[in-house]
């Protein structure tokens, strides 16, 4: 693979980008990144403001002739999903991406690439700092931590912008505009044990459920992918009922808008069906392989020998943490019924911890409806109650609201058509975007989404379309051109 992006066309947005990959910015470690953006806007004599919540705004005035065009600003996050492979070694808070030019595709070596929203940012700077690109009055607002929360469009205040249309650049399919997208809530559950001492004539084992693709829990979720968690606690289950199976821990998944690739326990069964815990660990791999074939080919179930752990989860509440679990709702809920293809209503299943007395487990649920989101958090917070956990549903957004009648939307339909010779296609997306709670603040933007294609996002397999970058930025660059004038 070549590590060089200096051949690759745009080269104004690739050099952007490749400047960004170097620069370490995992969510809610995002200093050096804005410290980035500040000094590039300095060095090129763009206005710069930083505001309360760490979201970088730049403006620029419009070129001659284009004053009388309504004010665009173009937006995108700075920070990145921070996954790697078991065996990669890297420190996301310090280490630049490498990346790789790999035929059509660029990719990270056994990492995120960050494309995921650095292609956005990348073409932000590239129009902030040209002198050749034609555009009306100009601002870019690059919000911080939006892959944890959203946390810089949450604090985004009233009045910080004067544009009248708002294009997002995070979506990840080209030649699609997007026009909605689903609202999130996260469902946070704890639960408290007490710890038991290890008996006598019980074997200790390392359960590590591994190889599987995660990806994206919006975009993602609708492929059928092996979710760690939901893998390990059926294992969990069936060796609990089968061999008398002791829990002493657990660590599962990761972030909460990642669908879990990994998911590891610690162990106990008796001496004497030792034998027969291998073997029922063996026989799942055999099945699961099956059951995801062409989808997770890769899963892995490996038991190996372990230290005997200090304490145990006392029986009740192992037995109410696994059906719990077992229980929990995970996946695609509800499709749309009036767009086909379009995942409704999900769950993922995305964190699962039990140690030192203490368990968590995280979910997050998406919905275009919010009635659908608010039963689905009371279906999982009532599995949980049963089970003597406390349970937090919290963080919630709006979803964005498609506007058939917008004008930016036409005015990027048309221009489409003129460039490539189709129509683009206009949906709505279930992942979700900061549209949504932007639009809280300001409440008559335009607001419009689009982007490269960008392939499993939120995983080492993140990979982006060459080609697609550049009609990306073909496209770009007509829709500031061919902005709509004021009324």
């Amino acid at each position: 693979m070549n590590t060089n992006l200096d051949g690759l066309s745009p080269r104004e947005v690739w050099e952007k980008f490749a400047e960004i990959a170097r620069v370490p910015r995992p969510s809610r470690h995002e200093e050096a990144i804005r410290a980035y953006l500040v000094a590039e806007a300095r060095t090129h004599g763009i206005a710069c403001t930083v505001d309360d919540a760490g979201n970088v705004i730049l403006r620029k005035p419009a070129t001659p002739g284009m004053e009388s065009r309504k004010g665009i600003i173009l937006q995108a996050h700075m920070d990145m999903v921070p996954q790697k492979n078991g065996d990669k070694r890297f420190d996301f808070t310090k280490d630049p991406i490498e990346v790789r030019v790999d035929g059509e595709w660029v990719r990270a070596d056994g990492t995120t690439l960050g494309a995921d929203n650095g292609i956005g940012v990348a073409a932000i700077l590239a129009v902030m700092e040209s002198e050749d690109v034609v555009h009306g009055p100009l601002e870019a607002l690059i919000t911080a931590t939006e892959e944890t929360g959203m946390d810089g469009a949450r604090g985004l205040k009233g009045g910080m912008l004067d544009g009248e249309i708002l294009v997002n650049l995070d979506s990840e399919t080209e030649g699609e505009l997007y026009v909605g997208c689903a609202g999130g809530l996260d469902a946070s559950v704890r639960m408290t044990y007490r710890e038991d001492i290890v008996p006598e004539g019980y074997k200790a084992f390392w359960i590590a459920v591994g190889g599987l693709k995660g990806g994206h829990s919006g975009i993602d979720i609708h492929l059928g992918r092996g979710n760690a968690n939901r893998i390990l606690f059926r294992l969990l289950r069936k060796c609990e009922r089968e061999c008398g199976l002791r829990l002493a821990s657990v660590d599962g998944g990761g972030l909460r808008n990642a669908i879990p690739r990994e998911a590891t326990a610690t162990v106990v069964v008796p001496d004497a069906v030792s034998d027969v815990f291998r073997t029922l660990a063996a026989g799942l791999e055999s099945v699961l392989k099956e059951e995801f074939r062409g989808v997770d080919d890769a899963v892995t179930v490996r038991i190996t020998d372990a230290r005997r752990p200090d304490s145990l989860i006392d029986p009740q509440s192992q037995r109410q943490l696994i059906r719990a679990v077992r229980g929990c709702p995970d996946g695609v809920i509800r499709m749309n019924p009036s767009m086909p293809g379009l995942v409704q209503t999900s769950s993922n299943l995305a964190r699962v911890t039990a140690g030192s007395g203490e368990i968590l487990v995280h979910c997050l649920l998406r919905s275009s409806l919010d009635s659908e989101k608010a039963d689905l958090g009371d279906r999982i917070a009532g599995v949980f109650e049963l089970a003597g956990a406390e349970v937090a549903l919290e963080g919630g957004y709006d979803g964005w609201n498609p506007n058939p009648d917008s004008p930016i939307l036409h005015t990027m339909i048309a221009s489409y058509e003129s460039l490539f010779g189709r129509r683009p296609v206009v949906t709505a997306i279930h992942a979700g975007l900061e549209c949504g709670i932007i639009g809280t603040n300001y409440p008559a933007l335009d607001m419009i989404s689009f982007g490269p294609t960008i392939l499993h996002p939120h995983s080492p397999d993140e990979k982006v379309n060459v080609a697609s970058v550049g009609r990306f930025w073909q496209y770009l660059l007509a829709t500031l051109r061919n902005v709509p004038f004021r009324s």
